[in-house]
């Protein structure tokens, strides 16, 4: 059985501990939510007051110009590129993970439209999995609505028979948030464009994660969040990847995205009535930037690419599925007994950077009192508890430190206090 000691160790040697100076942590706290909400990295108070005190303070409307406040969706959009497998030019930063969702799958949609040729006429059919978060079904849900699709819901062992010639587009979340389970994107993604359909992508809780290469998977469109392993903040803007063939398509067939707002426009200081594309990734930005949003997430992203040096996604990776590995053991070995069901796959290849348990009873309150000690994880309905492992400034000594949290909540009961089985607004 691994002892701290055992974990101390592993924490002296880690080739990555130093990552972790990069974060301001609460002393007394575990955190293994970083799935859900990213720690706030140490530069992004400075660098937001910059941008506050001096930027808007001082430059006013002329930092547009003097910083460069126009460019940021496309410099934060390439820093992102880094860690998703994509050139410079081909992400856009800025809005939420939702509405980003919404233009590249009206785009998709489109492009399905277009297409001259037998059988694309009944390509009807969005596929995704039953348990997608919420928010990309209902997306997914009002586009078919509006544009005549069907939105077809399956488990993940049923998406194989799903290639045909009905399907449009397969929309899928890189690591399901509610198993932690992760999907083949190049293999998916070549069936997909085996039957002629397109494949977009969620990377929520893959982006800084999990090593993702859209190029070379051969994606069609993906989007993803930066509140979560970007670590831009709370409501952090999102950012949206289109392959360059896309882009070039949409260009030479004037195809438009749906919300074709002034900062998609090729000129938005012409002021002109008419709507008119902008070229390459531009054309899929809508609305004035976030400047303070981006600027935070600017300095998430640095995270990251703090990590290139010591070997980048991969490093991160290996330490990943070491953290995830340790806790899945010393869980089964402490915890035994106590009802706890594994629900992320053991497997590496099918895992991504979180360990989601499941349990009939007192799932949400067990979560409550861990936090109540310090340890922040999280609780998704009706019975799971969620525990995000983020390498940059996760400690081993810490995942032993959470479990034998958890073996004392769930040896003494102490779950089942009243005050932590009074549900909050947000779980």
């Amino acid at each position: 059985m691994t002892t701290r000691q055992d974990a101390l160790a592993l924490d002296a040697s880690d080739p990555l501990a130093a990552l972790r100076a990069q974060f301001t942590l609460p002393e007394g706290v575990i955190y293994l939510d970083g799935n859900s909400l990213g720690v706030l990295p140490a530069a992004a108070p400075q660098r937001v007051a910059r941008a506050v005190r001096q930027e808007w303070g001082e430059g006013l409307i002329r930092s547009w110009n003097s910083a460069n406040w126009v460019t940021l969706p496309q410099r934060v959009g390439d820093k992102i590129g880094r860690v998703i497998g994509a050139q410079p030019g081909e992400t856009l930063a800025g809005e939420s993970t939702s509405v980003n969702l919404y233009k590249v799958l009206a785009a998709a949609l489109l492009l399905v439209g277009q297409r001259r040729g037998s059988g694309d006429a009944a390509r009807r059919v969005i596929v995704s999995e039953r348990s997608n978060f919420p928010t990309d079904l209902y997306i997914a849900e009002g586009l078919a609505r509006q544009h005549g699709f069907e939105l077809r819901l399956v488990e993940p062992d049923e998406i194989a028979a799903q290639f045909g010639p009905s399907l449009a587009v397969l929309m899928l979340t890189h690591v399901n948030y509610r198993s932690g389970r992760m999907h083949d994107m190049a293999a998916l993604t070549r069936a997909a464009h085996d039957c002629g359909a397109l494949a977009l992508w969620d990377l929520a809780h893959s982006a800084g994660a999990v090593p993702v290469d859209l190029n070379a998977a051969d994606a069609d469109f993906a989007v993803g969040c930066g509140y979560k392993y970007l670590n831009g903040g709370p409501g952090a803007p999102a950012f949206l990847w289109v392959h360059p063939r896309h882009l070039q398509r949409m260009e030479r067939d004037d195809l438009w995205q749906p919300l074709s707002g002034w900062f998609g426009h090729v000129a938005p200081f012409d002021f002109s009535p008419h709507y008119r594309p902008a070229g390459g990734i531009a054309r899929f930005a809508c609305g004035t930037p976030p400047v303070l949003g981006l600027t935070a997430l600017d300095a998430g992203i640095d995270t990251l690419l703090a990590a290139e040096p010591a070997g980048g996604m991969a490093a991160l990776r290996r330490k990943s599925l070491a953290l995830t590995d340790l806790f899945i053991a010393l869980v089964e070995q402490r915890c035994a007994g106590h009802g706890l069901e594994l629900v992320t796959p053991r497997e590496h290849a099918l895992r991504g950077s979180q360990v989601n348990l499941a349990r009939r009873e007192g799932g949400y309150a067990i979560v409550q009192a861990l936090i109540a000690r310090g340890v922040i994880g999280d609780f998704r309905a009706p019975d799971v508890l969620r525990f995000g492992f983020t390498p940059l400034y996760t400690r081993f000594a810490e995942v032993w430190d959470a479990v034998e949290h958890l073996r004392q909540v769930l040896d003494t009961g102490e779950w089942r206090q009243a005050r932590f089985n009074q549900k909050a607004a947000v779980t």
